[in-house]
């Protein structure tokens, strides 16, 4: 048998500490998902910003080449 008291007096905290350690267990386990989910989040905006410029970059270059075409046709032959 334990010594130092009652086992009546140990076990109630015995049971609240095994429930704050699955507490802890599973408060752990849904951190951890939240981070992935966020790093996946974080991939796909990257991913969405890098489409984003090309089609920036894509409209700027087709603005230049009709600004370099009208140029062109202005140009004396």
């Amino acid at each position: 048998m334990a010594t130092g008291g009652s086992r009546y007096l140990k076990e109630p905290f015995d049971l609240h500490e095994e429930r704050f350690n699955a507490t802890d267990k599973i408060m752990a386990l849904q951190f951890d998902q939240v981070e992935h989910r966020l790093q996946r989040i974080e991939t796909m905006l990257a991913g969405l910003e890098r489409r984003l410029w090309m089609a920036v970059y894509g409209v700027v270059a087709v603005v230049l080449s009709q600004a370099v075409y009208g140029l062109i046709e202005l140009a004396p032959n």
